[in-house]
């Protein structure tokens, strides 16, 4: 294929349709890797599964994602951009393929673990290749704006998976992530400037990173943040079919509608962190969460109430990731690529961590139990932030 001229008359390259695929790449990715979470019920019931066991497969995709994504964000820091994206994200669409096409929960944990390949190399360096071109004082808006491509797989990909799961079987579900990755990374193709790099990335690198407290506890707080989120919305689903008795539709709607928080929320970060920084917008996140999770420990309530309350809570929840990406690049500028693989990384430690401890609150004190518990665990995050911040300020 031809290289495309994506720059204008002085040689800048054009964010426009940059900051536009890469978001499309992160939504493919956001929808292929959390539609498990609207469709847990039909492969439960396909494959004679429990909740718990169904939810594993979120489990399995994490772990592989956090022990992979950094090592191959490293050991690809001498490679384009662009063919790196590319690459990725065909092998998310075959893993999506062999998802849909699974006989059981074996070949499906294998599909997972393979997604998880392509997806620990799209997010991070999407993000490097944004932090990288984009306007310092704009940062932390242009992160936001690829980042809210994730936002709104919650608010599309996710809830139109579970539509689909529950009319025409859980395979539809990943075919159609099939059908919309291809083209995708056609348009990376197509679209990233060919042989985009920046300062080398190598596995050295990652091991100093590893070996920093500062940097690790500072990429710990997304681990802690998220997996809280994840110890109740991995169980979302069968909690409103329990408590609220909700079917396809009701889970949908609500699905959406915590896509909408999601959406108001990566920008809402984006813009809370440009004015008041990102320590002082993830404190307030964090107290958020802290009073408002309690509420899904009190279900069931009139339906108005549970829309109203999803929206407010995930605004508050998919706001974390600009300020913290912020945070992150500000410590080592020259290897954020690394550490941004990191923080993808503890993404899914923390989801996979979040959903084995809301599986076992669940088979301890049932499903009414998670808003609490999710509650307690967040202060352990407010608890990591502030640690953070104080071995920032002593080893500046």
């Amino acid at each position: 294929m031809s290289d495309p001229d994506h720059t204008n008359t002085d040689g800048v390259v054009n964010m426009k349709p940059l900051v536009f695929i890469l978001a499309t790449a992160n939504f493919m990715i956001g929808m292929g890797a959390f539609v498990i979470i609207g469709i847990l019920n039909p492969i439960a019931a396909d494959l004679s599964l429990t909740t718990s066991e169904a939810g594993a497969l979120m489990t399995s995709y994490a772990f592989a994602y956090a022990i992979l994504s950094p090592v191959l964000v490293s050991a690809t820091g001498r490679i384009g951009r662009r063919r790196v994206l590319t690459f990725a994200l065909l092998i998310f669409a075959g893993a999506a393929a062999l998802s849909a096409a699974a006989p059981n929960i074996l070949v499906l944990h294998g599909a997972r673990i393979l997604a998880a390949v392509g997806a620990g190399m799209v997010t991070p360096v999407a993000a490097a290749v944004i932090a990288g071109l984009a306007p310092p004082d704009r940062q932390a808006r242009a992160l936001a704006a690829i980042f809210f491509g994730l936002s709104l797989a919650q608010v599309l990909g996710v809830p139109a998976g579970s539509w689909l799961a529950y009319t025409f079987g859980w395979r539809m579900a990943f075919w159609t992530v099939v059908a919309l990755t291809v083209p995708t990374a056609l348009g990376i193709w197509l679209v990233v400037p060919a042989g985009l790099k920046f300062a080398p990335v190598t596995l050295a690198d990652l091991g100093q990173a590893l070996r920093t407290p500062v940097q690790m506890i500072t990429v710990s707080f997304t681990g802690f943040f998220l997996g809280t989120l994840y110890i109740l919305f991995t169980y979302v689903a069968p909690l409103l079919t329990e408590s609220m008795g909700l079917g396809r539709d009701g889970i949908t709607i609500t699905l959406a509608i915590a896509g909408v928080g999601a959406i108001f929320g990566t920008l809402l970060g984006g813009q809370l962190t440009d004015r008041i920084g990102p320590i002082r917008t993830l404190t307030i996140l964090c107290i958020a969460q802290i009073v408002m999770l309690p509420f899904f420990s009190y279900l069931p309530v009139p339906f108005w109430v549970l829309l109203a309350v999803v929206v407010v809570w995930n605004t508050f929840g998919w706001s974390m990731m600009p300020p913290q990406q912020v945070r992150l690049i500000s410590l080592s500028p020259t290897t954020a690529s690394v550490l941004l693989a990191l923080n993808a990384a503890a993404i899914y430690v923390g989801s996979a961590v979040g959903s084995a401890i809301g599986g076992w609150v669940i088979s301890v004190w049932g499903l009414n139990a998670l808003g609490f518990a999710a509650s307690l665990a967040m202060v352990s995050a407010l608890g990591i932030l502030f640690l953070g911040e104080a071995m920032r300020r002593a080893n500046p």
